[in-house]
């Protein structure tokens, strides 16, 4: 099958449909960020903002280190970046890199900031209270496996670099998006893209029968993502799912958001028992699940409009799904795949892994995904009337 490129009309009426989305004038992000170039994609542009706010706020740091110091312990180490922490053009430059941020990730408008500011390890803390000087640093752009060196600040306006593998023993400070929160947004837009594109599914029939029916579920028992070996500026993982299938009372694709916010750190077994997949959302009792992952090069937007507009275009191709059956899922999910840029299969971008043809009632235990990065564990789960 070809690779669709068109933009189907559920995906353009969904698209229209977000209307609150921030949308940022470019002039007031050139007059905070004069050097910045709004061609660049967005994860540079995301990078280049970044380097400027770890740069002023070095700056910053005999004003508010003590205040930071005080807001930060080892259960602890990121504080919200807003602008009232700072002062000055600051303040201004992080306000504007918020509401650009916004506009290139997708995200509705807000004046709630995306930025955070963490510590770099729990172990720089103890050395950064008993007085010593502390670097302001950011992730720089592209794969992370490319990276030498990350630049860092000191409160002098020196530049530092810093060996992007090896955990500096001098504190450091780094400025990024709060991942937590703009995927929050995002996937919010997102699930509120596929309700529009695909509209409201008739009432199933085991609702229509009674109120009063089993529920069949399968629960997430155990998940782990390879140990990829990020540098130590990276943060925390945002990982999330989408279960891909077929309506069980009309020829459509169902595109359903799973969050999973405790997934936060790769060469780690969790063990969240959470529900994923409710199968009387689903045709012939069988569904594919994607992984994603959350970063600074997500627009959330484009991301669930592309995948409405593929599975929709995918599904229209097909002349009588019930021949093919649960056949047709696979096809769904692989042309979402090729959907996907290129880059986002290298290291710094939002494809995981794959889930093909996960069954109703099926036991899966140890189920390594399609592109070897997750290992999940699957149970049954029925949940029987009151």
């Amino acid at each position: 099958m070809k690779k669709i490129t068109k933009l189907a009309l559920p995906a353009l009426i969904a698209a229209m449909s977000m209307q609150s989305l921030a949308a940022t004038p470019v002039s007031q992000v050139q007059q905070a960020f004069p050097t910045l170039d709004v061609f660049n994609p967005a994860g540079d542009q995301i990078a280049g903002m970044k380097q400027q706010l770890a740069r002023q706020l070095a700056k910053q740091l005999p004003t508010i280190g003590a205040h930071l110091q005080a807001q930060m312990s080892q259960y602890r180490l990121q504080l919200p970046l807003s602008s009232n922490l700072v002062s000055g053009a600051l303040a201004q430059q992080l306000q504007s890199a918020s509401d650009h941020t916004r506009t290139l990730k997708g995200l509705p408008s807000s004046s709630q900031s995306l930025y955070q500011l963490r510590l770099a390890d729990v172990s720089m803390l103890e050395r950064w209270q008993s007085g010593e000087d502390v670097l302001v640093a950011f992730a720089p752009k592209g794969d992370d496996k490319t990276w030498q060196h990350v630049e860092a600040y000191d409160q002098s306006g020196n530049t530092h670099l810093l060996d992007a593998h090896t955990l500096p023993k001098q504190p450091v400070l780094v400025v990024e998006i709060d991942g937590r929160q703009s995927m929050k947004e995002g996937l919010a837009v997102m699930q509120s893209v596929f309700e529009s594109g695909l509209g409201k599914a008739r009432p199933l029939q085991a609702e229509i029968q009674s109120d009063a029916q089993p529920i069949s579920t399968s629960v997430l028992k155990r998940i782990r993502l390879n140990d990829d070996e990020e540098p130590w500026i990276s943060g925390a993982a945002e990982v999330y799912g989408v279960v891909t299938g077929v309506n069980p009372s009309r020829d459509e694709p169902v595109l359903d958001i799973v969050d999973m916010p405790y997934l936060d750190h790769d060469g780690r077994d969790y063990t969240p028992n959470q529900i994923i997949i409710h199968w009387d959302r689903y045709r012939w009792q069988a569904a594919d699940m994607l992984l994603m992952e959350q970063d600074d090069n997500t627009n959330y937007q484009t991301l669930a409009t592309t995948l409405l507009d593929i599975v929709t275009q995918v599904m229209r191709a097909i002349p009588d799904p019930n021949v093919q059956g649960y056949a047709i899922i696979p096809q769904l999910t692989n042309q979402l795949i090729k959907a996907m840029p290129s880059s986002w299969f290298t290291n710094d971008d939002d494809y995981v892994d794959v889930f093909y043809t996960l069954f109703e009632g099926q036991q899966y235990t140890g189920y390594m995904g399609a592109s070897g990065n997750a290992k999940i564990s699957l149970s049954p789960l029925t949940i029987n009337p009151r």
